[in-house]
C-alpha cells in the first residue's frame, strides 16, 4: 500500500512541476502537502479520455480533470494528427464560451497550433458554438475547436473538435487523435509561443448572421412576440441581432439570465430540460404575455420552446419536448417546399419518418449525436430529441440554436396570422400520423459502475412485456445493425393495444443512463386527443416503472 501511495505522490509532483496554471498548481500542491491520497487518486486514476465528444469533465488539477495541462496535450495531439494528414500550415479556428477557463483553453490551443507550424485564428469573444461551426468552412479551415461544456454543470468544461468539413469528429479520427495525445510525454516538448495567431474581428459573426437569411422565406410573417432566455450563456447578443435583422419584434429578455455567468447562479443545471431551469422565463412570460418562449442552452447550439396553456402548470406555460419541436420544424420545412434528406438519431421520435414519407422525402436514421446526423449525404434537415436542430446544413453542419429559433419564430408568426398556434399544428400532425407520445427515464449517477451493471442486467434478463406490451423485437446495438455501426445501447419494439419503442443507452457527455420511450396512440377524432395524451403518458409511466425494476435502479 505504501508503495502505491509513494507512486501516486511521485506522479502528482511530476505533474505539478509542469502545471502552467497557478490555480490548479496550488490545488495540487495543497493535496500533496496534506497527504490526501484519496483526492490525488481521484485525479490521477487515469487520463480524461478523448473521444467523439472530444473532452468533457470537471475543472481541476491532474489528468482526470479539465485543465490547461490536459488541454495543451489535447491540442498538441490534434496538431500532430492534422500534420500527419498533410495539413501542415493549415488554419485551425478556435472558439470558446464564457465558462471558467474557456478563454485560457482557447489561447493555449492557439499557441499550440502556432508552435506546431499550423495557423490559428481565435474568435473575438465568447460566442455560440454554431458560429464556430460556421467559421470552419467559411474560413477554409482544416479543423476547428470549440471550448465549451454546453449544458453541463458549472464546474465542467469541454473541448469539442471539428474537422475541415465542419462536422464533429467521429471514429476513427477520435482514436487517432487520442493516440497522438498519448505520445505527448511532457509539456516542455510542446512549443507554445506567446503570439503569432490571429485574433478575429466581428467579420465572421457578421457573415454568420448574413447566412441566416437562407433560413427564412422572403416576405414571410414576422409578428410573433417572444420571451427569450440565454440561460446565463452566450446566445443573447446573437439571437437579438438575428431577430432584428429579420424584422421580428425584439425578444423580451429574462433579465436574470441574459448575461454570461459561469456560475449559472439561478439554475441547478443550465439546461432548459432540467426541472426549474425555465422558472424565471415563465415568470417573465407571465408579465410580458408573449406568444412563445424560446431558450438556448449556454453555448446556444440547442433551442427550447414553450407554449401557453390555459390553467396549466408552470404559470400557464408548457415546455415542448424536443421531439415536438422537431416535428413542427419538419412540417414547416415541408410546407416551405424543402427537398433533401430528413434525418434524426435513433433516440428521436419516429414521427419524423412518417412526415418525410408523407411528403415523399428520403429519411435516414443515425446513431446518437450530430456528429452522425451531419454526415448524412444530401441532408436537408436533421434533429435530435435533446433540443438539437440542424435547419441549414449548408451553413452550419451541426445543431444550431440560433437558426432553429428563427425558424420557430417564422412558423409561429405564420400560424398567428391564421389565428392558430404551434399547439394547433401539433394536433394536426397527431390526426394525420397518430399521437406520438415520448418521454425519458434519465438516471444521473456518481458511480459509473451503476450504469454498467444496469446495462448488464438488461442484457442478461431482457424485459418481456413492459406495461403489458409484448416485446416483439430486441436489438443489442453494440453488435451493430444493417444500417448502424456498433454503439452501446439496447432497442426494443413493443406491440399490443399500442405500438411502443424503448432505447436504453449511457449518455456520451454526462454520467447518466438514459432510456428513451415512445408510444403511438391512434387518433380518430380531434375530440379524442386529450384522452389519447392521457393514455399515452399512462403507458410510458408504466414502461418506466417496469424498466427501472428490470435494470435494478
Amino acid at each position: 500500500m505504501q508503495e502505491v501511495q509513494d507512486d501516486l505522490i511521485t506522479r502528482a509532483r511530476a505533474w505539478l512541476a509542469e502545471d502552467p496554471d497557478p490555480e490548479t498548481a496550488a490545488e495540487l500542491a495543497e493535496l500533496i502537502e496534506a497527504g490526501d491520497t484519496a483526492g490525488l487518486a481521484d485525479r490521477f486514476s487515469g487520463m480524461l479520455q478523448f473521444g467523439t465528444a472530444g473532452l468533457r469533465g470537471e475543472l481541476g488539477a491532474g489528468p482526470m480533470r479539465m485543465n490547461r495541462a490536459v488541454v495543451i496535450r489535447a491540442a498538441a495531439g490534434l496538431a500532430a494528427y492534422l500534420k500527419a494528414r498533410g495539413h501542415a500550415g493549415g488554419l485551425v479556428v478556435v472558439g470558446y464560451d464564457a465558462r471558467y477557463k474557456s478563454a485560457d483553453f482557447a489561447r493555449d490551443t492557439a499557441a499550440v497550433m502556432t508552435g506546431a507550424g499550423l495557423r490559428a485564428a481565435v474568435l473575438p469573444r465568447p460566442l455560440p458554438t454554431p458560429v464556430l461551426a460556421y467559421a470552419i468552412r467559411h474560413l477554409g479551415a482544416v479543423a476547428g475547436v470549440e471550448v465549451t461544456a454546453s449544458h453541463n454543470p458549472p464546474r465542467d468544461n469541454g473541448y469539442k473538435v471539428y474537422l475541415g468539413d465542419g462536422s464533429q469528429i467521429v471514429s476513427p479520427a477520435d482514436a487517432e487523435i487520442a493516440a497522438e495525445i498519448g505520445r505527448i510525454t511532457t509539456l516542455d516538448s510542446v512549443p507554445r509561443p506567446e503570439s503569432g495567431w490571429e485574433d478575429l474581428g466581428d467579420e465572421v459573426l457578421e457573415a454568420y448572421l448574413a447566412r441566416t437569411d437562407a433560413v427564412l422565406t422572403p416576405g414571410s410573417p414576422r409578428g410573433v412576440r417572444t420571451v427569450y432566455t440565454a440561460m446565463h450563456g452566450v446566445g443573447k447578443d446573437v439571437v437579438t441581432a438575428a431577430f432584428a435583422r429579420h424584422g421580428f419584434p425584439a425578444p423580451v429578455l429574462v433579465a436574470e439570465q441574459a448575461e454570461p455567468d459561469p456560475a449559472f447562479p439561478t439554475v441547478a443545471f443550465p439546461n432548459p430540460e432540467e426541472p426549474g431551469a425555465m422558472d424565471l422565463a415563465f415568470a417573465t412570460a407571465a408579465e410580458a404575455h408573449p406568444d412563445i418562449v424560446i431558450a438556448n442552452d449556454p453555448d446556444a447550439d440547442r433551442c427550447a420552446v414553450a407554449v401557453p396553456t390555459e390553467g396549466g402548470a408552470d404559470g400557464g406555460w408548457r415546455m415542448l419536448r424536443g421531439d415536438e419541436v422537431g416535428a413542427l420544424l419538419a412540417a414547416h420545412l415541408v410546407h416551405k417546399g424543402a427537398r433533401g434528406v430528413f434525418a434524426e438519431s435513433i433516440v428521436s421520435s419516429s414521427l419524423l419518418g412518417r412526415i418525410a414519407d408523407a411528403a415523399g422525402l428520403p429519411y435516414e436514421e443515425t446513431l446518437t449525436g450530430f456528429k452522425w446526423i451531419s454526415r448524412v449525404e444530401g441532408l436537408r434537415y436533421g434533429y435530435e430529441e435533446a433540443l438539437g436542430y440542424c435547419v441549414d446544413p449548408e451553413g452550419v453542419r451541426d445543431k444550431d440554436g440560433i437558426t432553429a429559433a428563427l425558424l420557430v419564430a417564422e412558423l409561429a408568426s405564420e400560424l398567428k396570422e391564421q389565428g392558430r398556434t404551434l399547439t394547433d399544428l401539433l394536433d394536426d400532425l397527431a390526426m394525420a400520423h397518430g399521437l406520438h407520445v415520448t418521454d425519458q427515464l434519465s438516471v444521473r449517477v456518481s458511480d459509473l459502475s451503476v450504469i454498467t451493471s444496469a446495462m448488464a442486467a438488461l442484457r442478461a434478463r431482457p424485459p418481456v412485456s413492459p406495461a403489458g406490451l409484448r416485446v416483439v423485437s430486441a436489438e443489442d446495438l453494440s453488435r451493430g445493425t444493417e444500417s448502424l455501426p456498433p454503439t452501446d445501447g439496447l432497442r426494443y419494439y413493443l406491440e399490443g393495444d399500442y405500438k411502443a419503442r424503448v432505447i436504453v443507452r449511457p449518455s456520451g457527455t454526462e454520467p447518466k443512463l438514459k432510456c428513451y420511450l415512445e408510444v403511438v396512440v391512434p387518433v380518430a377524432e380531434a375530440s379524442d386527443l386529450s384522452a389519447a395524451r392521457t393514455r399515452g403518458q399512462e403507458i410510458l409511466d408504466a414502461i418506466k416503472k417496469d424498466l427501472s425494476a428490470a435494470m435494478g435502479i
